[in-house]
Parts: C-alpha cells; sequence; structure tokens
C-alpha cells in the first residue's frame, strides 16, 4: 500500500513579503517522513480570503492530509479560522470549550482574557481543538485539515500533538553517494539506472568545490534492500563515488 499523502499551506503576507522566513515546512517535512507519511506539495498564499478557500478546497481533495501554519493569531488580519470554516461550509464561533482552555491560561498570568484574544477561541462547529501546551490557544481539525499557527515553537508543539492520531506507512529512508563528476557527465548512466529502479526516487544535487564540479546522489525509498541494491550499483557504474 502506498504510503497517505499531505500537503502545507503555508498563510501570511509576511512570508510572501520576505519578511519573516517560514521554519514550518523544514520542520514539517522531517516529521512526516519519520511517521511514513509522504508531503508532496507546500504551497504559500497571501492573507486573502478567497486564496485561501480555494487553496484549502484544492489541497484537502487532492491529499489525505493538509497542514495549514499562520493566521489563528488574535489580531484583525489572522483570518484563517474562518476562512477555513467557510470552505467547508461550517458555522464558526467562541466555543466554550476554546474559551475554557484560554480563560484558565490568562487567568493563571493574571492576564486580561479581552476581546482580542478571545477571537483565538473561535472554532468551527464540527471541528477538533488541537492541544496548545505551549501558549494554550488552540489548533484545530476540520475534515483533513489540521490548521496551526505560524509560530515556530507553538507549530512544533502542535504537530506533536496531531501526529500520533495520524495512521503512516512506511518511514522513507534514503542513500546519499558523492560522485566528482560534473551532472553532464552522469546524467545518462544516472538516469537508466533511476529508470531500472523506477519504484526509489532519485535526485542529483550538484556542487563545485576548489574548481571540481560534482554532484551528492540521493536514493530514496521506503524498501531497505532496494535502497542498497540501487546504491551498489550506482557503485559499480561509478566506482570513485563514495
Amino acid at each position: 500500500m502506498p504510503n497517505p499523502t499531505a500537503a502545507m499551506l503555508v498563510i501570511g503576507d509576511e512570508i510572501l513579503s520576505g519578511r519573516t522566513r517560514d521554519a514550518n515546512m523544514h520542520h514539517l517535512a522531517g516529521k512526516l517522513t519519520e511517521c511514513g507519511i509522504d508531503l508532496k506539495e507546500v504551497r504559500v498564499v497571501s492573507d486573502d480570503p478567497r486564496a485561501i478557500e480555494a487553496a484549502v478546497k484544492e489541497l484537502a481533495g487532492r491529499f489525505d492530509h493538509v497542514f495549514t501554519s499562520g493566521g489563528i493569531g488574535p489580531t484583525h488580519d489572522d483570518i484563517t479560522a474562518d476562512c477555513i470554516a467557510r470552505a467547508f461550509g461550517d458555522h464558526i464561533d467562541i466555543r466554550d470549550d476554546a474559551r475554557n482552555l484560554l480563560a484558565a491560561h490568562y487567568a493563571a498570568k493574571g492576564q486580561e482574557f479581552n476581546e482580542a484574544r478571545q477571537r483565538m477561541a473561535r472554532i468551527p462547529d464540527r471541528a477538533t481543538l488541537i492541544e496548545n501546551p505551549v501558549s494554550a490557544a488552540p489548533g484545530f481539525t476540520l475534515e483533513n485539515v489540521n490548521v496551526m499557527a505560524g509560530v515556530p515553537s507553538v507549530f512544533k508543539a502542535m504537530v506533536d500533538s496531531v501526529l500520533p492520531g495520524l495512521t503512516g506507512g512506511a518511514p522513507l529512508q534514503s542513500r546519499s553517494i558523492r560522485i566528482e563528476r560534473g551532472e553532464g557527465e552522469i546524467a545518462g548512466p544516472l538516469g537508466k539506472l533511476a529508470a531500472d529502479y523506477a519504484d526509489l526516487g532519485f535526485g542529483s544535487y550538484p556542487f563545485i568545490e576548489h574548481g571540481q564540479f560534482g554532484a551528492n546522489v540521493v536514493i530514496r525509498g521506503t524498501d531497505a534492500a532496494r535502497l542498497n541494491a540501487a546504491a551498489r550499483a550506482l557503485f559499480q557504474l561509478f566506482p570513485e563515488a563514495k
């Protein structure tokens, strides 16, 4: 059986403007690889309701799981929760379970649970909450979409809350082999080898060191025996590889 598939939707003008560097995709990709869920697509959209809704609908229809980051905070431009609700035709408002979590959190800190903070308790009716042990404000899962914060520490905590409940497949493994020849020289034999091992993924990543062209060839797959066989075949083609 093929592994479940996933997509990530990164939401926020600050990412597209270059003001903020996204770190969440790298973290999510590694975690999904560990549990055997294949991340197939990552998309970045602006804080535009129509763009968010359209992207969510499309990705949710194409992949087993969708993970979003960004736009569920207390400010006026945090619109993700409302967009997700509209995308799935669900009603959204302040929910008692989320409000109680936040009220207790701010009471323990001696801070006012003001109107802005109450916005973070707006959750679609059919959604289930995603635990946030960092700052209490929950994410949520609606159908196959997991809606999470953009702050990296909170995003990581929410990923840890969600993944144990998902069914994964075989973890992806890889072999990396360094060949000190230019890609133009190795492309033909490498292409034939990739065709012989069509069940595996082959990537060639070029480099230049001290004026010498080379490539790191990475072979990926879920079957260790097949990976080892492909690696041996690659060493036979390029005995100097390491």
